[in-house]
């Protein structure tokens, strides 16, 4: 816990210290990437605030806040050497980290079917729009199998994902999911970096994600076949093995 931002954090493993960051629907959507990777690695996992019934204070209000308080929070814990996992808008704040990291403190950087930049033809799907059966159609390559329906999950965990979306929308909500001076920025990261992105993914498109690459110094782009925008959930062996030959590299 850092005194900038209160936050949970679990933590495994031992070795390179990797900061993993979740999406909208909160730590479970990393949970593969934090089993796979703690086992050679020191893993972090936070729950950002406001998520899961966690506190928000008021002053943290973007994504920027959220990016430079976890900055502080690796550099208050003297960490070197750090990789940051971000998927969805956990990838946009690992984005908004890299852009900010004046100390060297992140030497990697994975992003998978990251949010976070403005790319003209290509506009971040309206997920606040969709009902359930469109989250699924949008968000898996496998509709069907990933779909439920709200009818058969329990009230509390019902109210637990609307308070997530909640709290997603005051940070990301305006403008609609990214910074419009973020892309821009990006240039002047150099450190190896990873874009990943799912074959299907109907949220943020894969040219969306191509474009993600080429605004960095330095990024290899990757398409998981048969994924959409979790890859590590529809796809975990190829997501794993991608992002295991990028750590050999």
């Amino acid at each position: 816990m850092t005194s900038e931002l209160p936050f949970t954090l679990s933590e495994a493993g031992t070795g390179r210290p990797v900061l993993i960051l979740h999406g909208g629907g909160g730590p479970a959507t990393v949970a593969p990437l934090a089993g796979h990777l703690a086992r050679t690695a020191h893993t972090l996992v936070p729950t950002h605030p406001g998520w899961n019934g966690t506190p928000r204070p008021d002053r943290f209000a973007g994504v920027d806040d959220l990016a430079l308080a976890y900055l502080h929070f690796l550099q208050d814990r003297e960490l070197r050497d750090v990789l940051v996992v971000g998927s969805s808008l956990g990838g946009w704040i690992g984005a908004e980290m890299a852009a900010r990291d004046d100390l060297g403190t992140i030497t990697g950087l994975v992003l998978i079917d990251a949010a976070g930049i403005q790319v003209d033809g290509e506009p971040i799907r309206d997920f606040f729009a969709l009902d359930a059966r469109g989250v699924a159609e949008y968000s898996y390559h496998d509709s069907d199998r990933f779909y439920v329906d709200p009818a058969d999950i329990p009230a509390e965990q019902l109210a637990a994902r609307q308070a997530n979306m909640a709290t997603m929308r005051a940070l990301a909500g305006d403008p609609y999911m990214h910074d419009p001076t973020l892309r821009g920025r990006l240039a002047r990261v150099l450190v190896p970096t990873l874009v990943l992105w799912g074959e299907s993914d109907r949220i943020v498109t894969p040219a969306y994600g191509q474009a993600y690459a080429e605004a960095f110094g330095d990024a290899r782009f990757e398409v998981i076949p048969k994924a959409g925008h979790l890859p590590q959930f529809e796809q975990p062996e190829a997501t794993f093995a991608a992002i295991d030959a990028y750590l050999a590299r």
